[in-house]
């Protein structure tokens, strides 16, 4: 039986619906037929589409056996036993230790992935990806960290319903808890692995960063000093700063003393959310600092860059940003459920960031191009 309307709900007119939602109903409602969908499969002008949409929708239900493939690839070492050349699957499971059927499971896999390839007489060699995995070693540590994730989404639902009091991620970083003392026992594990995976965009950054007419640059956040390092590199006449927690701060101090780097750099052991920020830097960098941490967070830090910095000074923000061009999944799916599962931060589009920089003061805010966007892009601003 209907509900009366009371006087107290208000009367809204129905929305009209535009042409496009109109559209979409319709499509949705054809593709989701299945006597449509064997239609489209038969018929020459729609077959590719239809198949091209069943691999997508296999591939996103057996995804995480994909990444366990590689996992087990990176956890064997395969990739490091194929680099001086191919070998045959019986020699390849007995240095692997594995019955030979499961490790020709493995390899049969991999090379499915573009892992591996197969060759006519039937040994196993490295493919472009494999090979990328050993010029690449923050890759495989990535591929291993990723095993506390895996962990945090058995249920994501009940991740998306309620913040759990304590997640794997969460205990890895222990920034990510407000307010949680951080043991210097703690830091070794997720400062290596930032370490390592800082090598591969610190290049890309610098080669976009403008600092030639810079004499200090600060690095907020900077871990063991992994981008500090190739800073100094690139531009000699540059004085060097990093911040980050103290036990973070000396264990890049005894990097940068046993790289020739101690004069150089000064390292200041403090959180940016409880002290002051040192003055003193021209340009002061947040390289994937920014999405770690919640808005209110970051909204104070941006602030106290730039009451940090002189006028005409420099901030630049690098990291992996949501809605990048052909690498949307990137942030929004992955990194919008890791930083959920870490249980802080967000993924943020580069209007995002641009308009947080421009409401904590800064001027002339542009984004400069780097070689792999989907790693990390580069917004910089400057105090007026």
């Amino acid at each position: 039986m209907p509900v009366a309307m009371t006087e107290t709900e208000p009367r809204t007119a129905p929305r009209r619906r535009g042409w496009r939602e109109r559209w979409l109903t319709f499509r949705n409602g054809t593709v989701a037929s299945p006597a449509f969908q064997r239609w489209a499969a038969g018929f020459p002008l729609t077959r590719g589409i239809a198949r091209r949409n069943t691999r997508a929708l296999f591939d996103l239900c057996a995804g995480f056996v994909y990444a366990q493939v590689l996992f087990a690839c990176v956890r064997l070492e395969l990739f490091r036993l194929l680099e001086t050349g191919p070998l045959a699957p019986e020699a390849i499971a007995r240095r692997l230790d594995l019955p030979s059927e499961r490790a020709l499971t493995l390899l049969k896999a991999a090379a499915s992935l573009d892992l591996l390839t197969r060759l006519p007489d039937g040994r196993f060699g490295l493919a472009d990806l494999g090979a990328a995995m050993i010029g690449n070693p923050s890759i495989s540590a990535m591929v291993e960290h990723h095993a506390m994730l895996y962990a945090d989404l058995a249920d994501p639902v009940a991740l998306l319903r309620e913040k759990p009091d304590r997640t794997r991620l969460s205990g890895y970083w222990p920034y990510a808890e407000s307010g949680a003392p951080v043991a210097p026992d703690s830091v070794a594990a997720y400062s290596g692995l930032m370490a390592a995976s800082q090598a591969m965009i610190a290049g890309d950054v610098l080669d976009a960063l403008p600092l030639s007419d810079r004499a200090c640059l600060m690095d907020i956040g900077g871990g063991e000093g992994v981008f500090l390092s190739e800073a100094a590199r690139r531009h000699s006449h540059l004085s060097l700063r990093l911040l980050d927690l103290p036990p973070v701060a000396e264990r890049a101090r005894d990097r940068f003393e046993s790289a020739g780097l101690g004069a150089r750099v000064t390292c200041h052991g403090s959180s940016f959310r409880d002290d002051a920020l040192p003055e003193g830097a021209d340009a002061i960098s947040l390289v994937r600092v920014v999405h770690d941490h919640d808005d209110t967070v970051i909204e104070s830090l941006l602030r106290a860059v730039h009451a940090a910095l002189p006028p005409g000074g420099l901030i630049a923000i690098a990291e992996p940003m949501a809605g990048t061009p052909a690498a949307e999944p990137i942030g929004d799916a992955y990194f919008g459920f890791y930083l959920m599962a870490m249980g802080s931060g967000r993924p943020r589009t580069a209007a995002e960031l641009s308009a947080m920089l421009a409401s904590a003061g800064f001027s002339d805010i542009r984004e400069r191009r780097t070689r792999r966007p989907l790693l990390a892009r580069l917004i910089t601003a400057k105090r007026a």
